[in-house]
Parts: structure tokens; C-alpha cells; sequence
């Protein structure tokens, strides 16, 4: 029985785990879960799988919380304090780091620290930290496992999970991206997309912001840094692959002319049912892949003119430092504009290299050097929208 510390309960990822925990109450135990503000979903967590200790993002979300399970023998909690230390409480034995954005680093780095198993679906703690990420996770001997559908894709594609092992008998990792929903969209057409039509993905179904990150390829330019730190590569070792139906979800291509894939149909609870049980597999419920059905599958090169943000990320990994952690927080800043549309969805690439461009570099010596870029990051990027008078 493996205890699991669920961090993001609420997001899509949280959800595919707990169906996957639900279908073996055998084998995993919710222990600890959290999240920001979704106190209904939340309660509903509560009532079902009953862990321990459940932290919220704010006091007012605690304590409603806390209203709607009275009866619960739970201890209901708020704060990042709180989230950091439910990633290594003594009961949990694997922390799935679902938390989007740069909030998931901290509590990520408690699990690592903790020596639990980590189940990384938080992008943003390697995009931001890499270095010093892998540097823990090497100093405390940790087994990491990659939850995003690509990099688990590359990982199984991989003869060994080591850092770095592979590049013997690799000659390149090919990270496929579905296109997102303006795939075949001119530039024109994009210059008045609607926050609506952005997170209206083809294939997944993903919260807002990494719909968004999709649809601007930028999601897939953090999982190319990502990949860099995962496997010891640089962007030039990466090709990105369009593969608009999603069933190829990444590939390695070996120096014999080999090339391994990791194919299925696009469901979550694939990778994080093989990230929970690695290296044994386990039922997902999720259908077997049906080539027939499928009939084709298409792959096309990524158009960096239309999206840009790929080639900033690739720039970004270059310039080294801080500039990932500077590239990471603009970028949140503009989707979240962009959702409350003060910009437009095209201004958000035009504001990233913008604020990459206008702040200094710096070498990453510690998580303090890395929380400042992304503040200063985060005023420069609203600084740039409130003077341009994007609304």
C-alpha cells in the first residue's frame, strides 16, 4: 500500500489520480492532498478518500472547507508552510507535484528533500530551478519520475531512466506537440483569438493556463527546457515534432536509425498510472489503442514564426541563469492577462521576449536568486501591459 500526497487535487491531473487510486484501493492510500481556492471539489475529495490532512491555499478556503466536512476526522490546514510539510509527512511514500506553476517548486523540493518518489507533473519547478532541482534530487537519491505524457513517453523510450545514460546509443529526443487549436491558423486569424477559443483544446482536457500555454506552443518550449534537465540534453539534442492527433506522445531516436515510441490513447491516466506503479503497469480503464480506427498519423514541423514562444524557451535554456525563471513568469503573468483580456493573444509571445530581453541574467546559486527573477519578472511583465494600455 502506497500513501500518496496528492498535491493539486483539484486540477486535471489531480483528477485522472484519483480515479487511478480510486480503481486500486489496493495499492494507493490518499494521505495528504491540497489546493488553492476549489473548496467544493475539495470537500468532495474529503468525503471520498477521507485523508489525513488536506491544506488549502488560503484561511477563508480552510475554514469553509473545514464547515463542509464537520464530522471528517481530518486536520484541514492552509499555507505554503503547510503544503511544504504534507510532502513529507512520515505516511506519505509518493508525492504527485501537480500544482501548476511556479507555486509547485517549494512543497516539490519538501518531497525531494523528504526522499519520497516524485511524481513531477509540475513543469515549472524544473523550467525555474534545474540545476539546483536535479542537484537534490541527486543529492538525496530520489527516484523521479516524469508524469507529463512526453517526457514519460521519452522515459519509456529510453533503455535506462539515469540521467544521461542514454547518450551512448541516442542520438536525439523527438518531443511531440499536438499543434494546439490554431494549428492551421494564419497569423491574422490569431491576432483575435479569444481566451474561450484557446482553451478549447483538440485532444486534452487541461486547465486554462496550460491550454493557453498549448495553444501558444509555449507549454511545449517549458517541456523542452524540462526535457534538457530530465534526460542531461541541450534544445539542439530535441527536435519538436507536430503531431496534431496525439497518439504518438514522444519518441527517441537511437544512432542506428532506430526510433522508439510510446503510443496510446491521449489519457493522463496512462503516464501517472505508470508513474504510481514504475516499474510494474497496472489498469487504467482507459481503452487499448485502436491503429485501425486511427488510420493515419500525421507529423509536421513546428512554425516558429506563429509561435514564437518555442524558440524564446530554447533561447532562454541558452542564456542560461536566470533567464528560464525570468521567461516562466512573464509568461504567467501575460496568459493570465490574456484570460482577463487586457491583451491579445499574440501580445503574450511579444511581452515574453520583451521582459527576456529587458531584465539581466544571473547564475542560480540558490532558490533565493531564483525567487527573485521570477518577482522581478512578474513586475516587469505587468509594468509592460499597464503602459501599453493593452485593454
Amino acid at each position: 500500500m502506497q500513501g500518496i500526497c496528492l498535491l493539486g487535487a483539484t486540477g486535471s491531473i489531480g483528477q485522472s489520480t484519483l480515479e487511478i487510486i480510486a480503481q486500486h484501493p489496493d495499492k494507493f492510500n490518499l494521505v495528504c492532498a491540497s489546493a488553492h481556492s476549489s473548496v467544493d471539489k475539495m470537500a468532495d475529495i474529503c468525503q471520498r478518500f477521507k485523508p489525513n490532512r488536506v491544506v488549502m491555499g488560503t484561511l477563508e478556503a480552510r475554514d469553509e472547507l473545514a464547515r463542509k466536512c464537520q464530522g471528517l476526522d481530518i486536520s484541514f490546514e492552509w499555507g505554503e508552510d503547510a503544503l511544504a510539510d504534507i510532502a513529507a509527512d512520515d505516511d506519505v511514500d509518493q508525492v504527485m507535484a501537480a500544482i501548476m506553476g511556479f507555486a509547485g517548486l517549494k512543497p516539490t523540493l519538501s518531497g525531494i528533500r523528504a526522499k519520497k518518489r516524485i511524481l513531477l507533473a509540475n513543469k515549472e519547478s524544473l523550467v525555474t530551478a534545474g540545476q539546483l532541482f536535479m542537484d537534490e534530487v541527486a543529492h538525496h537519491d530520489v527516484l523521479l519520475l516524469p508524469i507529463d505524457s512526453e517526457h514519460n513517453a521519452i522515459f519509456q523510450s529510453l533503455p535506462q531512466h539515469a540521467q544521461g545514460a542514454h547518450k551512448k546509443h541516442v542520438e536525439k529526443l523527438l518531443l511531440t506537440a499536438s499543434g494546439g487549436p490554431f494549428r492551421s491558423w494564419s497569423l491574422e486569424e490569431m491576432r483575435h483569438v479569444t481566451p474561450e477559443q484557446a482553451c478549447k483544446h483538440p485532444n486534452w482536457s487541461m486547465g486554462q493556463k496550460i491550454s493557453i500555454d498549448s495553444a501558444s506552443l509555449m507549454n511545449k518550449g517549458l517541456e523542452l527546457i524540462e526535457a534538457c534537465w530530465l534526460f542531461g540534453v541541450t534544445p539542439a539534442e530535441v527536435d519538436v515534432v507536430v503531431h496534431p492527433e496525439s497518439i504518438v506522445h514522444s519518441m527517441a531516436s537511437y544512432v542506428d536509425g532506430t526510433v522508439i515510441a510510446q503510443m496510446g490513447n491521449p489519457d493522463m491516466k496512462i503516464p501517472i498510472a505508470y508513474g504510481m506503479t514504475w516499474p510494474e503497469r497496472i489498469t487504467t480503464a482507459v481503452p487499448a489503442l485502436d491503429l485501425v480506427s486511427v488510420a493515419q498519423l500525421n507529423f509536421e514541423a513546428p512554425d516558429l514564426e506563429r509561435f514564437p514562444n518555442l524558440q524564446l524557451a530554447s533561447d532562454a535554456w541558452y542564456a542560461g541563469g536566470t533567464a528560464m525563471a525570468t521567461l516562466n513568469a512573464a509568461n504567467e503573468v501575460s496568459v493570465a492577462a490574456f484570460l482577463e483580456k487586457k491583451i491579445g493573444f499574440l501580445d503574450i509571445a511579444t511581452i515574453n521576449r520583451a521582459v527576456l530581453n529587458q531584465l539581466d541574467r544571473h547564475a542560480v546559486t540558490s532558490l533565493e536568486v531564483v525567487f527573485e527573477a521570477d518577482h522581478l519578472a512578474r513586475q516587469a511583465t505587468a509594468n509592460i501591459i499597464n503602459k501599453k494600455g493593452w485593454l
